[in-house]
Parts: structure tokens; C-alpha cells; sequence
């Protein structure tokens, strides 16, 4: 089977996966061998909310001709380890750090430093002195609630509230599926708290009985149902959501809601962009990374999605109220060498013991 005949099939698989939680202008020599084969095929877990579209009609006008296939953070990384002797992507992004130490224990991703290395931050990429991938955004995952219901003063201070206190409990939506970044990462915020080198997987018995009554106490997710949805029509009044989908969210729903900030800080995802091992396209995916992650591009994608960018010269375009709303957090401290040890078993359990 050709490569455009599987990403047509990829395409078609990835419209039954769960996504997860760019630009018009050029930079110099952008795009310069863009068109010149077939198109890039880019894998993400961030191509919802128009994001793809968006990213597919800018790299347009900047010479590049790409197809996106969209799926869950895990499912994309399954994808990428399974094609890594035949690959059929060329760059993925989107993809958090955890994911992206996956996929390079499978020899799955090239190194490549692109062009505006020297703007991010660089203890946000790869920990490896040949760097095989690089941050584009961050953002907070949250506990979002619905405020026009819930006052702030009777909120909850942190998750685990929601499943020991009475009043939280069938009024949080709980996730029906391991696949999606957003959902393992709060999975690790919660697990990483209860570390325990004699439990189970490396978490104390109290650990995993959080879970359980994560799931017995709260209302399963629905499909293509979204949560603010849910919020508007009052089935419930919590759930996770990754901090630059809110604001979209409330204008869409006409719902207004609050976030809450436990002690002990918020998970953060930071998302990346990498070059995939055995691209056909490597040159022009290379382009298009430098493309994509310039400081002009990212801060038009900042602007357009309300998200904070890593490079430091598109943080005059992200939103001050996107800018305002994370500096209320904290970053969790969480142990990501522990967790990416233990985060594939860790899915298993909870898929075999605790979901329904």
C-alpha cells in the first residue's frame, strides 16, 4: 500500500479516536522546497477546536501542503512505535513530554535542534544532550467547574474532594477512556501523590483506592458530548479540562466557570514537536518544524487558540488574560522519570480493575 493510500485509511481511523486537548505568515526561506513531493503527514493530539484546519490552511499560504491525522495522545504514540519500521508520518506535535520519551526508547524520532532553539527555554525539551524534540506551548490541566451553579466558595480545593465529599459526588464527570493526554496526566497528577516503592506499580494501596472511587463516585463522559455541554444543561458540575479549551468553551456554551487550584499545584502539559525517524520528506519536515515553532507563527497560534507559548518572542501576542489566568497556578511537582516508567501499567490497571 502507497503512503497517501495509508494516511487516506489513518485519516479515516483517526475520525473514531479521541483527540486530545498554526499561521499566516512566513518566515525567510520558509516553505522554499514545500510542494515539492507529496504532502507532509502530520500526527497530533491538538488538532480539535479548529486547530487543524487552521494549521492546514496557514501552512498553506506559507508553501507547505500537509495532512493531518488527529488521535489521543496514546493513540498517536501507539501509531508511531507500530509504523517505526515503515513510517508513515513525517513531524508530530501536540504530544506531551511522557509520550515523546516513549517514542524515542522505540528509536522512533530523528534529532533535529530547529531554527528558533535559542527562543524557548530549553530545560522545557528533550533532557538529552541530542535533542530529539522541542516545546511549542504549555498549559495547565485543570478541575473545571461550572460557576454559574457551583459558587466559588463552595468549590472544591482539589480533586480528591470531589469523590470523598458527598456533595461532589454523580456531579463530577469522570473520564469513560485512558486514551487521551489530558486524562493520563491527570491520572499521573493524582497516582504521582501516593508514591510508594512497596505498592503496587509503585503506588500505595491508598493511592489506588482514590481511583477507585474516582470512577464508582462520578458520571461517565459521553461521547462527542462535550463538558461544558453537560455544564449548560446541568447533568454536571466538574470535570477535567485542559486550560487554553476554556475560554473557547464558555463563549461556545454560554456557560461562565471557574478553575480550582489545589495546594499541591496542577499537572502542566507541555507540548511538542518532533521530526519522525525515516520521514520520506525530512528536508521540508524540517522546514516546516522551523516554520511552525517560530516566535511569528506561535504567537499568531497563541493569539487564535489562548495559549501560552514556550517561545519567549511570541509571549507579546499571547492574550493577558491567557497570561493572567495560568499565573494563578502551580506546577506540580511530579516525578515524570516515575511516571513514564510506570504510566503504561498503571493504564492497565485502571482499565482492568477500576473502569466499569
Amino acid at each position: 500500500m502507497s503512503k497517501r493510500s495509508n494516511v487516506v485509511a489513518l485519516t479515516a481511523a483517526a475520525a473514531l479516536l479521541l483527540s486530545a486537548c498554526g499561521d499566516a505568515s512566513t518566515e525567510s526561506g520558509a516553505g522554499s522546497t514545500a510542494g515539492a513531493g507529496e504532502a507532509l503527514v502530520v500526527y497530533t493530539n491538538s488538532n480539535s477546536e479548529g486547530r487543524g484546519e487552521w494549521l492546514q490552511e496557514k501552512a498553506a499560504t506559507a508553501g507547505f501542503e500537509i495532512e493531518i491525522v488527529g488521535a489521543g495522545g496514546a493513540d498517536a504514540t501507539n501509531k508511531l512505535i507500530a509504523e517505526k519500521n515503515n513510517p508513515v508520518a513525517d513531524v508530530v506535535y501536540g504530544l506531551n513530554n511522557v509520550y515523546y520519551e516513549q517514542l524515542k526508547s522505540e528509536d522512533a524520532l530523528e534529532p533535529y535542534t530547529p531554527a528558533w532553539s535559542s527562543e524557548v527555554d530549553e530545560s522545557l525539551a528533550d533532557p538529552a544532550e541530542e535533542k530529539a524534540y522541542w516545546p511549542l506551548v504549555q498549559q495547565a490541566i485543570v478541575l473545571a467547574y461550572n460557576a454559574d451553579a457551583v459558587p466559588e466558595a463552595d468549590a472544591p480545593e482539589d480533586w480528591t474532594d470531589l469523590w470523598t465529599e458527598d456533595e461532589y459526588k454523580d456531579r463530577y464527570e469522570r473520564v469513560s477512556g485512558m486514551g487521551a493526554a489530558t486524562t493520563q496526566l491527570v491520572m499521573a497528577g493524582i497516582l504521582s501523590r501516593y508514591k510508594d516503592e512497596n505498592g503496587d506499580l509503585g503506588v500505595s494501596d491508598e493511592g489506588w483506592q482514590q481511583i477507585e472511587q474516582y470512577f464508582q463516585n462520578g458520571v461517565p463522559a459521553v461521547t462527542d458530548l462535550d463538558l461544558f455541554a453537560r455544564f449548560a444543561d446541568g447533568e454536571v458540575d466538574f470535570g477535567q479540562m485542559p486550560s487554553s479549551s476554556i475560554p473557547g468553551r464558555e463563549e461556545a456554551y454560554d456557560v461562565t466557570s471557574g478553575v480550582v487550584t489545589p495546594d499541591v499545584g496542577v499537572p502542566y502539559a507541555v507540548e511538542q514537536v518532533a521530526l519522525v525517524k525515516g520521514s520520506d520528506n525530512q528536508d521540508e519536515a524540517k522546514e516546516f518544524i522551523d516554520w511552525f515553532g517560530s516566535g511569528e507563527v506561535q504567537g499568531e497560534w497563541a493569539e487564535e487558540f489562548n495559549s501560552l507559548p514556550v517561545n519567549e518572542t511570541a509571549l507579546d501576542s499571547a492574550k493577558p488574560e491567557t497570561i493572567a489566568f495560568d499565573e494563578q497556578f502551580t506546577h506540580q511537582d511530579i516525578d515524570w522519570t516515575f511516571v513514564q516508567e510506570n504510566l503504561g501499567s498503571w493504564i492497565e490497571k485502571i482499565e482492568l480493575e477500576y473502569m466499569p
